[in-house]
C-alpha cells in the first residue's frame, strides 16, 4: 500500500548491508534520512513513530548537545538502566563540547575528553563508548559521513594481578548493596563461582531450604559442586530467587545475562565505589578469606571446585556438606 504524499519512504539499498533499508521523511522539500533499520518492517514502524513525533534532523546545524538529547530519547531508552547510567555519567566529561556543531568535532577533541578526565580505564571506557554511540545514531541521521570515534583510545583494564578486596572494600560493598548490581559483587565474594558459573545458576539449582546451591563449570571438580549459602548473602539469594522470570538466579531484563552486559556494570560499580578489581578477583578473595580465617584444605578445594587428593569420590553427604556450611561461615565479615 503506498504512502500518503509528505509521510515519507522505506527504500532499500543496494549492496551488502547490516541494515539495508534507509528512513527518510518526507515533509521537507528534499527528503532526509531519519535512519537505518535490518528489515522493512521495522522502516515503516520508524516511520509511524517519526510521523507521530517528528524529531528535529537539521543536520548541518545540531550540537553536541542537541544529538545527545535525541539520542537519550531515541536509542539510550533500549538500553539497562546500569550501562544508560554509565553513559550519562560519562557525558559530563563531554559537555565542554556541548554547543559545537556535531559534524565539526574532530577526533581529537573525544580524545581530549578521555585524556582529561582524571579517571581510571572504567570511566575512560564509557566515555569512549559514549562517543561510539553517538557516532553511529549520527550516521544514521546523515549528520556525519564518517565515525571519528574509531581512533579513540582508553587505558586497558589492567593486567590481572589477583589483587583481594581490602575488608574495608567488603565493608564499602556492604554499605553500598542497593546500589545496582552491587549484590552480584557480594554474591561473587561468599560463593568463589565464576562469572560463567553466576550467568549459568538456574533458580532450580538453588535449595532455599537447604540454603545450597548446586552449580560449577569448566573443570570434572568444578561441575555440579555444592555451595552452602553464606547466611551473609541468603537475603540476596532469596531476593532474586523470587524476582526471577528467566529461572535463572541472576538475569537482565528478564533474561539470560551474558558475559558483555555484565562487564559493563561491573565497570560501572567498580567507577562509582572508586575501586579497580577484576570480577576474577573475587574468587582469588574468597579463598584468601577462608585460608585466612583457618578453614580445611580439602574443604576450601570442594568449594573452589578444583581436585584435592582428600576429596576421593566427589559425592556428597549430608555430613560432608555440613562441613563445608562449617568451613564457608568461618568468613565472618
Amino acid at each position: 500500500m503506498k504512502n500518503p504524499n509528505g509521510y515519507g519512504t522505506v527504500t532499500k539499498l543496494s549492496g551488502n548491508r547490516r541494515k539495508p533499508w534507509v528512513v527518510k521523511e518526507g515533509k521537507s522539500g528534499k527528503q532526509k534520512p531519519i535512519g537505518y533499520t535490518t528489515t522493512r518492517e521495522e522502516g515503516l514502524i520508524m516511520l509511524a513513530k517519526y510521523n507521530n513525533d517528528p524529531w528535529d534532523i537539521e543536520t548541518d546545524k545540531i550540537t553536541l548537545q542537541e544529538l545527545y538529547d535525541l539520542w537519550l530519547e531515541k536509542r539510550a531508552v533500549k538500553l539497562g538502566s546500569s550501562n544508560q547510567s554509565s553513559l550519562k555519567s560519562a557525558y559530563k566529561h563531554c559537555s565542554k563540547l556541548g554547543k559545537v556543531r556535531y559534524n565539526q568535532i574532530k577526533s581529537y577533541q573525544m580524545q581530549d575528553c578521555i585524556d582529561e578526565c582524571g579517571k581510571g580505564y572504567s570511566t575512560q571506557g564509557a566515555i569512549k563508548n559514549l562517543w561510539g554511540h553517538l557516532d553511529r545514531f549520527a550516521m544514521e541521521l546523515d549528520i556525519i559521513s564518517k565515525q571519528c570515534s574509531s581512533l579513540l583510545t582508553s587505558d586497558p583494564i589492567p593486567e590481572t594481578t589477583k589483587e583481594i578486596f581490602t575488608d574495608e572494600e567488603v565493608s564499602r560493598l556492604w554499605e553500598n548493596q542497593n546500589l545496582e548490581w552491587v549484590d552480584s559483587v557480594l554474591f561473587f565474594l561468599y560463593t568463589g563461582f565464576r562469572i560463567s558459573e553466576m550467568i549459568a545458576l538456574k533458580t532450580s539449582n538453588v535449595d532455599l531450604k537447604e540454603l545450597t546451591m548446586t552449580g560449577g563449570t569448566k573443570t570434572a571438580a568444578g561441575k555440579n559442586r555444592i555451595v552452602p549459602i553464606h547466611s551473609k548473602i541468603q537475603s540476596i539469594v532469596q531476593k532474586h530467587f523470587e524476582q526471577s522470570k528467566s529461572g535463572y538466579l541472576f538475569e537482565y531484563n528478564g533474561k539470560k545475562l551474558n558475559q558483555s552486559q555484565y562487564r559493563e556494570f561491573w565497570a560501572d560499580i567498580m567507577d562509582k565505589l572508586q575501586m579497580e578489581h577484576t570480577p576474577h578477583e573475587c574468587r582469588h578473595t574468597f579463598r584468601s578469606r577462608l585460608d585466612s580465617a583457618g578453614a580445611n584444605k580439602v574443604c576450601i578445594d570442594r568449594l573452589m571446585g578444583h581436585k584435592s587428593k582428600g576429596t576421593g569420590e566427589r559425592v556428597y553427604t549430608h555430613k560432608n556438606i555440613e562441613e563445608l556450611r562449617l568451613n564457608i561461615e568461618l568468613i565472618t565479615n
